[in-house]
């Protein structure tokens, strides 16, 4: 019994590639024992000679030879079976064969057989080639010095060769090597070679020409890049930046404070920037300073979903010295190439006790209240002993640097105001 299975359409993760999953209204027959067969032919919309069209086929048997024919491939696939890798994956057979040099454009017939019977039916699409092609990400502008830039070169054509492909340019601090990453948005294309290099801060305004060579240093291609620092004006010349802030660690971004944030000397605090236009070079440079920290902080981009709908934020943690006495301690960072510097203020406590940031004694201004008895042990042993009497008012011990004629004269007024109430009472 057959059946036509209405497959949906998803996208590649390469630069223009579509995935079509039967997307020629596959056919499913019963398979041996396992219900219904399905196969998903995954490639680009229109796959040129050589590049790699994904084959998975369910519900046949793991034991089962699964081979898939075509006119547009070299020969009969076999497909290797795979299951266990994830419960949502299941199992089925996958194979990856790549379109035959010489196959012209048009769609193709592709079968799916299992011990000679054919199982499942779709279509291959085959469009012709194209002569290869150096391409400069450049996002269609300028680039800024400390960017980063993507290099890719399409050399997908009869005749083509070799894998050492490198570019050149005054520009760049050393040449670019280029390869193929099986693994990542172009893997259907074997000949897809990529690398991406960072721009030197101090690259000067201009045009640098790319050169792409190939095996042997034989020049194969050129293309031009433009190099421009912002300018007044440029919503990046200074950028919309806030900050320093601060949160405790472990905490998150969205409970960080400009001010007033309190933080343990040998303690850790996390540091907070944000910026709705950063500089475009400002990625692996912005780093916090202050005589407070063990060393400066690099503040990483934050990457996460957690920051989506947020202005661009940038934080790391900081080391506070442990040797450091109680105070506020200035915190700056220095960004779009010195143009922009904001300082904050970082209260420093007592040593961190690994309770609340701010709090020695697991209290605000604990480190004050465990100075002040700690001053004078003879203070610290009348407050033991005294504690409060049975009228119930308590007992204050001045602590002073030795005690001294204030001290006796202050304990005396504290006992004369208790008799009083004793008095009254």
């Amino acid at each position: 019994m057959k059946r036509t299975v209405r497959a949906a359409a998803t996208v590649a993760a390469g630069a223009g590639a579509v995935l079509l999953a039967g997307g020629a209204g596959a056919a499913a027959a019963e398979g041996p024992g396992r219900g219904p067969v399905h196969v998903l032919v995954n490639g680009a919309f229109e796959n040129r000679p050589g590049e790699l069209v994904d084959i998975e086929v369910r519900g046949v048997r793991p034991g089962a030879a699964v081979t898939a024919h075509s006119p547009a491939f070299r020969g009969p696939v076999r497909l290797a079976p795979y299951g266990g890798r994830t419960p949502e994956a299941g199992q089925g057979h996958h194979a990856r064969p790549a379109v035959a040099a010489s196959a012209r454009p048009g769609a193709y017939p592709l079968t799916v057989r299992v011990g000679g019977r054919t199982v499942a039916e779709d279509l291959v699409r085959v469009r012709a080639p194209r002569p290869p092609l150096f391409q400069v990400a450049a996002g269609g502008g300028a680039l800024r010095p400390g960017e980063r830039v993507g290099l890719w070169y399409d050399d997908l054509y009869p005749g083509e060769r070799g894998t050492s492909f490198t570019v050149r340019s005054p520009v760049f601090p050393a040449p670019v090597r280029l390869f193929h990453d099986p693994r990542g948005s172009h893997w259907n294309n074997p000949r897809m070679f990529g690398a991406s290099v960072t721009l030197p801060p101090n690259a000067k305004d201009g045009t640098y020409k790319l050169t792409l060579t190939g095996p042997g240093g034989r020049a194969l291609r050129e293309a031009r890049l433009v190099v421009r620092a912002a300018r007044p004006g440029d919503g990046d010349y200074v950028g919309r930046a806030r900050g320093p802030a601060f949160f405790s660690v472990p905490g998150t971004p969205e409970r960080a404070r400009t001010d007033g944030q309190r933080v343990g000397a040998g303690g850790t605090v996390n540091v907070l920037w944000r910026d709705a236009s950063p500089d475009p070079g400002e990625d692996g440079r912005l780093t916090a300073t202050s005589p407070a920290f063990e060393t400066p902080v690099p503040l990483r981009r934050d990457d996460s979903k957690a920051g989506d709908g947020d202005d661009p934020r940038y934080f790391g943690p900081a080391r506070i010295r442990r040797a450091l006495g109680p105070g506020a301690y200035p915190v700056t960072v220095v960004s779009h190439h010195g143009r922009v510097r904001k300082t904050g203020r970082l209260l420093v406590t007592g040593a961190s006790t690994g309770t609340a940031p701010g709090d020695a004694a697991g209290r605000p201004g604990g480190d004050v209240r465990a100075a002040a008895s700690a001053a004078d042990g003879r203070g610290g042993r009348a407050a033991a002993a005294g504690g409060s009497g049975a009228s119930g008012v308590p007992v204050a011990a001045l602590a002073g640097a030795g005690g001294g004629v204030a001290g006796a004269a202050a304990l005396g007024a504290v006992l004369v105001r208790r008799r009083r109430t004793r008095a009254i009472g």
